[in-house]
């Protein structure tokens, strides 16, 4: 079992840094559509073709794109979508290390639970620095394109995307690296015994 869950992480960890690394030598890193959504504005006034049933009302949410962007504008849209990549690839790198050393050495040692550690910090930390990171490119990106938005910290609020379950993912991992902490030390005392 442990085989095949590494071998499914080796592939889909080597296809993301692929397609990572095909999009930065392809140029497609500054797509010609730089676009961002704001969310946290919305109207009653919407085409004509959406029609919607009685009872229900359609709202729209303004999307600005522009026509010409410019490095900055690129750059801007980038840090606003390639740190959950980053986040993601580097993720499942510290998983398969885990998994491939407690497949080797055991689940109950002091390297495995420090390899859950490990994966339980990276997780935490580096979902809530993606989160901000991605929320305030993103409220950048709709300053700049939309008349009457400030880069404000009002701004960034309304176009974060709190990572809970991320958070609570990694406070998991750091529990259950407790959990095999103790067990470790119960192993090695069971075997001072024996």
């Amino acid at each position: 079992m442990a085989t095949i869950v590494s071998v499914v992480l080796r592939v889909l960890l080597a296809f993301l840094t692929a397609g990572l690394v095909y999009s930065v030598i392809h140029g497609s890193w500054g797509d010609l559509n730089v676009c961002v959504t704001d969310e946290s504005a919305t109207s009653s006034a919407t085409a004509h073709s959406f029609t919607p049933e009685s009872g229900a009302q359609v709202d729209s949410v303004p999307r600005y794109c522009a026509e010409s962007p410019s490095a900055h504008l690129r750059l801007l849209n980038e840090l606003g979508e390639l740190p959950s990549t980053l986040l993601l690839i580097s993720g499942l790198a510290l998983l398969h290390q885990l998994l491939q050393g407690a497949a080797k050495d055991g689940v109950y040692t002091a390297r495995t639970a420090s390899r859950l550690r490990l994966l339980g910090w990276w997780l935490l930390a580096g979902s809530l620095a993606v989160a901000i990171i991605e929320g305030n490119a993103r409220a950048a990106l709709l300053a700049a394109l939309a008349k009457g938005e400030d880069f404000t910290a009002g701004a960034w609020l309304d176009l974060w995307a709190p990572p809970y379950l991320a958070v609570l993912t990694g406070l998991g991992l750091l529990t259950f690296a407790r959990i095999t902490r103790a067990g470790t030390s119960m192993r090695e005392d069971l075997e001072g015994v024996v």
